[in-house]
């Protein structure tokens, strides 16, 4: 990729890599400069805003001053980010990552010197609170920038020479072939003493030996063995080591429509990925992850049914109120930027059903809950027994109106049917007669309201004709065995009205009144779930057909979006997205493992 020399050419979303340390992360753009990081954590105000905006909102670039052409790579199995930039006087690496948090946290930037003699030049720009708050900037003893700003305090050591001009900070340097050139970013809480300086060619190597030696813990092999093992790496990065929690994207507000609001904050841990994200873990060999995720479910919807959520921060946080930043114009002009979610005040029926899933699985792959969470499951079985039958606004979050989702019902049953089948499998005590005759009352509801005859396919609503992407799962979930008419005339209709240009729509968004503007980009999850339904149906060429497509669209790091707009042939929504990497994994396992996630979610044993 050729590039002029000092100038910050906007990045698309596919453009960038991520590195993290395990409670936070970063963006590095193939341009060299990190363009988001929030700091301390995933969920902290971001230092770095140029994502959503332009350098003056933060970035951190190191790049040659002439023009170059780009080349990266992760190194084998781990975060460990390599950037060749290569000139017309020779060739430069810059290798970027976060070493395991100890005391603090750090970005190290090492240049190193591959080929001739590269001119290069570092700008520096901090800026606090979404890129609205300049630092006070000074010197420290040790020749170290100290950069502070409220609470946060970023220090800067490098044996280049920095200069300050137009609040940033900036360096030219020469790299020739051999040399390596240190640049560490460093951050502690302002009251505290500046971080000490770290070393970092020791890092690097610390580095590299945790990322991998955790994934030769993994029990991958097969055909998509290097996909899996990117993806769960990813998801890795996005687990905030503390409480277990899984965020679902390291972003704000990246667009799901370029130029439209469907813009939303996924710095959180949503309750209906549970499911599929415990069994990513587990079939992979990941039960340590997998427990901690386990672990954070528990204490993060502990107390009255009544009262959960189905999202909560990355320590169970319950108060996740929404904002706008409007100084920001948002990616690409898309505005507008939001600050926490306002769906979690919304009530969604299917993440009772998710959550009881989950519960169940674990018991299933050995990972026994404590005795006290059997109770809390029969009072949410109670709960879903109250409510099952209330609108809401479902999986995808409407901001218009309650209706009577055909899938939330279908997650009521699975909630209610969870319930029955732990009782059984574990020796728990239940009402199960009572359960029992529950599940049959909701699946007939949802028979008589939710399933069109004539068309033979399940609707999106009672009463309704539009058709919705979740009902892929009705089979991966045991509501319907894989070869019944109804799910396989339902799977025949995604694909004639929601599959656009090779890839799954969630729902046409001008027929269903979600509160937006109508036009979204496909989403991926999506597609996966078809994927998953076809391999039940025993159309194995077309799953791994469509599987095949997904992997190709992975961007040259192996990062998938929430969203991918086929006509434009980019990404679009939060990135790198969890959900998309975790259908990743269970799609190829679905397609050449023994453990298939379809098979365990919808077996009766």
């Amino acid at each position: 990729m050729a590039e002029a020399a000092n100038t910050f050419a906007r990045s698309q979303i596919a453009d960038y890599g991520l590195i993290g340390d395990c409670e936070t992360a970063a963006l590095v753009g193939r341009n060299g400069s990190i363009d988001w990081l929030c700091w301390p954590r995933f969920d902290s105000d971001a230092c770095f805003a140029a994502l959503l905006g332009d350098e003056a909102n933060g970035a951190w670039r190191i790049a040659p001053a002439a023009a170059f052409k780009t080349s990266r790579q992760y190194r084998d199995g781990t975060l460990v980010l390599e950037t060749l930039f290569e000139t017309k006087d020779g060739a430069v690496a810059l290798i970027d990552f976060m070493p395991p948090r100890g005391d603090a946290s750090h970005i190290v930037r090492l240049v190193e010197g591959r080929r001739g003699r590269v001119a290069m030049r570092m700008e520096l720009t901090l800026r606090f609170g979404y890129g609205l708050t300049v630092p006070w900037v000074s010197r420290m003893d040790d020749g170290g920038l100290r950069a502070i700003a409220g609470p946060s305090m970023v220090v800067l050591r490098t044996p280049v020479e920095t200069r300050g001009e137009h609040m940033s900070t900036l360096a030219k340097f020469e790299v020739r072939d051999g040399d390596q050139v240190p640049f560490v970013l460093s951050h502690q809480a302002s009251h505290l003493p500046p971080p000490e300086a770290i070393d970092g060619k020791a890092a690097l190597e610390e580095t590299e030996r945790f990322w991998c030696d955790w994934l030769a813990k993994s029990a991958v092999e097969g055909p998509y063995a290097e996909a899996i093992r990117r993806s769960l790496i990813t998801l890795k990065a996005m687990t905030f080591a503390p409480t277990g929690g899984v965020v679902a994207a390291p972003t704000t507000s990246l667009p799901e429509q370029f130029g439209g609001t469907r813009n939303w904050d996924y710095r959180f841990c949503w309750i209906r990925d549970s499911t599929l994200t415990l069994l990513s873990m587990m079939n992979s060999g990941y039960y340590d992850e997998a427990s901690a995720w386990l672990g954070w479910l528990q204490r993060a919807v502990a107390g009255d049914p009544a009262d959960m959520q189905i999202m909560y921060g990355i320590g169970g946080d319950r108060r996740l109120t929404e904002w706008t930043a409007d100084w920001l114009p948002g990616h690409a002009h898309s505005a507008p930027v939001r600050v926490g979610n306002a769906a979690h005040e919304q009530f969604q029926l299917d993440v009772y059903g998710e959550l009881m899933d989950t519960f169940h699985q674990a018991r299933c792959g050995g990972l026994h809950p404590p005795a006290s969470v059997w109770g809390l499951q029969r009072v949410l079985v109670d709960h879903v027994a109250k409510v099952w039958s209330e609108p809401d606004e479902g999986i995808w979050e409407v901001r218009g109106p309650r209706r009577r989702f055909t899938y939330s019902r279908v997650m009521a049953w699975v909630a209610v049917d969870r319930a029955i089948r732990s009782a059984e499998a574990f020796g728990l005590e239940g009402p199960v007669n009572e359960w029992r005759a529950l599940c049959d009352h909701i699946r007939a509801d949802v028979m008589t309201h939710g399933f069109d005859a004539g068309r033979n396919t399940f609707v999106q609503a009672y009463g309704e004709t539009a058709l919705d992407a979740s009902l892929l799962l009705l089979g991966q979930v045991g509501f319907l065995k894989a070869d019944d008419p109804a799910f396989i005339g339902t799977v025949a209709a995604i694909e004639r009205e929601l599959l656009v240009d090779g890839f799954v729509q969630r729902y046409q968004t001008g027929k269903t009144d979600d509160g937006l503007p109508p036009g979204e980009g496909a989403f991926l999850a999506c597609s996966f779930w078809l994927a998953d339904a076809y391999a039940m149906i025993g159309r194995q060429d077309d799953a791994r057909a469509l599987f095949e497509r997904l992997l190709a669209i992975r961007n040259d790091l192996g990062l998938l979006a929430e969203e991918y707009d086929p006509v434009a042939q980019r990404f679009a929504g939060n990135f790198p997205q969890a959900f998309s990497h975790i259908g990743l994994i269970n799609t190829a396992a679905n397609l050449t493992h023994d453990r298939k996630p379809n098979d365990q979610r919808s077996a009766k044993d």
